[in-house]
């Protein structure tokens, strides 16, 4: 009957936090009524993996602006089809019967990125200690780092690898910077505009999240970019710029000095890069997301509570046409 009474309360109270504003909280509260059944535990582990992806949009980003694919998504990879020839079009036509043909489509599997947090200990001298809810704030931190990582591999991952037609990688051409560096320059972009367009690509849709070293750049430029960027609150600084959305980013891909982008998480160091794209050759999809927890109750030696996430995420080209990149000239 205990028993009973611990899955009903615990069922009750995963119902009920659905619309509190604090929900890091009351996740550590739950976590205190889960010690006593296996199912009540599930359902407190059932509530945190939730409120992770409730949570996981990257609000505010560049990243928003991309098409979620989780729907193609089973067990953590992605099912992608690769479509055919375009048919011809015919202009005052006059031949009959029109010719028919077949459209032969693809699909390709690709596995998503598993994404996993290093674990947290909190001891139960803290959680009896300290005046805020260590807990809650530790599972914060971690989908926020979560957010953070993915964001930043992602924009690696659409940066082009070199230059090549499809996918222009240039160079800028402003003044010395003081340090060796040509910054960044409206006819720069106004360059890279004309390319995208020999190229076809879309005018509505196409995004360029500028390094941090560029925002400067063309911050101290254009006064009129300035205004605008101490008014925006979040999402993108300007929405037709050159042609492009205008986004930041605080991570920037590196090339090399041959132009070749450098690993992600590489030790080696470049030259960092904005990054242009159009919305609909970029797809994202997230997967199955795991909270491991081990608690302090069963851990006598230690007396402290352990807790990390894995994510799976991917965030690709759909195709190799639509990107490009803008890596700072040399003096």
């Amino acid at each position: 009957m205990k028993k009973i009474k611990n899955i009903l309360f615990a069922l009750l109270a995963t119902l009920f936090v659905w619309n509190v504003a604090d929900a890091q909280t009351v996740t550590s509260s739950l976590n205190d009524i889960g010690g006593h059944t296996l199912a009540a535990s599930a359902l407190v582990n059932e509530y945190a993996e939730k409120e992770l992806i409730k949570h996981f949009r990257h609000a505010g980003t560049w990243l928003a602006r991309i098409t979620s694919h989780n729907k193609w998504v089973g067990k953590d990879t992605i099912k992608l089809g690769d479509i055919g020839a375009d048919p011809k079009v015919l202009i005052n036509n006059t031949t009959y019967p029109i010719p028919v043909t077949e459209r032969t489509d693809g699909e390709t599997a690709i596995a998503l990125y598993k994404y996993e947090t290093e674990n947290t200990k909190i001891t139960d001298d803290e959680k009896e200690t300290l005046a805020y809810d260590k807990q809650g704030s530790v599972q914060q931190q971690h989908r926020e780092t979560l957010e953070e990582e993915t964001q930043a591999h992602a924009l690696h991952s659409i940066a082009p690898s070199s230059n090549s037609a499809a996918a222009p990688v240039i160079e800028t051409t402003g003044p010395n910077d003081g340090a060796g560096r040509r910054m960044l320059v409206y006819k720069d972009l106004v360059s890279l505009k004309k390319k995208m367009d020999k190229l076809k690509i879309p005018k509505k849709g196409r995004l360029l999240v500028l390094s941090p070293d560029h925002i400067a750049d063309l911050l101290i430029e254009d006064k009129a970019l300035n205004v605008q960027y101490q008014n925006h609150k979040e999402g993108a600084i300007a929405k037709n710029y050159a042609g492009f959305e205008i986004y930041e980013d605080i991570f920037a891909p590196e090339y090399d000095t041959s132009g070749n982008k450098i690993p992600f998480n590489s030790t080696t160091t470049g030259r960092p890069a904005s990054i242009v794209f159009h919305v609909k050759t970029i797809g994202k999809a997230r997967g199955t997301v795991k909270r491991y927890l081990s608690k302090a109750e069963d851990n006598p030696t230690m007396r402290e509570t352990v807790v990390g996430f894995r994510l799976y995420f991917l965030c690709i080209p759909l195709r190799v046409e639509g990107q490009a990149a803008i890596i700072s000239g040399t003096v």
